[in-house]
């Protein structure tokens, strides 16, 4: 591995700015946000139609009521009498909502547009459940990147700056974004905002890394932690090893916190494999443990991807990563979100087991064709399941 000169590796992570861009870390201190924006809500929108396949080449149409002709107002309601010695009470009932964002791509990755909601079952713990609102928008997104800043491949780190540039360019001016990098503690280089050049001169900020340790299980969990409360759809963009070194937390505690935490994926982007095999070619494949390690480094970061929903990629060459940046940046705007009452109510902190599935017309599966009338696989991306508290989103 080439060294670097510090002048070109700090261009390289400006460079890594844009790929920051789609992320929205929940910050201590609220940004400034633009007047169209609820301080409290920055994705706060008008709900938008019920989504059954796009009308026309501009999707749905929301057609305004017309006006009804002017009336005198009717009269108001007699206030009804206190009956003397009747106590003032009210009832209150607590109606869980259940939100689902899912993602249907064919085996090579291409997403199916089109689907309406009579195409989708629903499956809490093996009981059916009824969809109550059902919609494929693009809505603003909060995103958060998550980068890996320890001292591992420099030139890999270098190609994924660029790559993530790509993926900058998918975001709109209305989503938000915040980048951490993390190393022994994470670091917030930019707060929320929607000015990529506040994205760009957070990354300047960086120099080359001073330490080792990958403290991924404690960066992650403050990164859930911070964006949790947050309305909308959340993403993180985890671009790391996949190895915990020095952490504080272990490993359940990151999976029990992903179970009671809703509406927020996870995509995994792995620079573990390519340096992996790296290593490898040089040092040969007998030192056991270490491997063992980055394995299991793999299968944390699919963990991650699998139990939220998202998607988790493991590049061995670093001209892959463009199309994988594009890929996600795909998934995010083309996700159908599913709302239902759970026909289970009770608030009593058990997690139950989701499952999709989809059904053609008849009932019986739905089949998908390519453009050659073939029949092709498809997959279903959605969170594995939630935990059944008050206040589920």
């Amino acid at each position: 591995m080439g060294e670097r000169s510090p002048r070109k590796l700090l261009l390289t992570i400006s460079l890594f700015v844009f790929a920051c861009g789609a992320l929205r870390l929940s910050a201590q201190d609220t940004p400034q946000q633009p007047a169209s924006s609820s301080p409290q809500n920055p994705n706060k929108q008008d709900a938008p139609a019920e989504a059954g396949g796009p009308g026309g080449d501009v999707g749905p149409y929301a057609i305004p009521k017309k006006k009804e002709e002017e009336a005198s107002p009717p009269p108001a309601p007699e206030k009804p009498k206190k009956i003397e010695g009747m106590p003032d009470y009210s009832i209150k009932v607590d109606v869980p909502l259940v939100n689902l964002d899912v993602l249907v791509t064919t085996k090579d990755g291409q997403f199916i547009p089109n689907l309406k909601k009579d195409n989708f079952k629903i499956f809490e713990d093996g009981a059916p459940q009824t969809i109550s609102n059902f919609n494929q928008s693009a809505a603003p997104i909060t995103a958060v990147l998550l980068v890996e800043y320890a001292s591992t491949n420099y030139n890999y780190m270098y190609e994924a700056l660029n790559a993530s540039y790509n993926f900058a360019a998918t975001l709109k001016p209305e989503d938000w974004i915040a980048v951490v990098s993390y190393d022994m503690r994470p670091q917030i280089l930019t707060d929320f905002t929607q000015d990529k050049r506040a994205v760009l001169g957070a990354l300047n900020t960086l120099r080359i890394p001073g330490f080792s340790e990958r403290n991924l299980f404690d960066a992650l969990y403050d990164t859930i932690d911070r964006i949790e409360n947050l309305e909308g759809r959340k993403y993180i963009i985890l671009v790391s090893t996949g190895r915990d070194t020095f952490s504080k937390l272990n490993l359940d505690q990151i999976l029990k916190k992903l179970k009671t935490t809703q509406n927020i994926t996870i995509y995994a982007v792995s620079i573990g494999r390519a340096l992996r095999e790296m290593m490898e070619a040089r040092m040969g494949t007998g030192g056991g443990l270490i491997t063992t390690d980055w394995l299991q480094a793999d299968n944390q970061m699919n963990t991650f991807a699998h139990m939220t929903g998202g998607r988790a990629y493991f590049p061995r060459f670093d001209g892959e990563l463009p199309e994988i940046f594009h890929d996600i940046g795909s998934d995010i705007r083309n996700q159908y979100t599913i709302a239902y009452h759970p026909t289970n109510p009770k608030l009593d902190g058990s997690y139950r087991k989701l499952k999709v599935e989809l059904v053609a017309p008849d009932g019986g599966p739905l089949k998908v064709k390519d453009q050659k009338g073939k029949d092709v696989k498809v997959q279903i991306y959605a969170r594995d399941g939630y935990t059944a508290k008050h206040q589920v989103e």
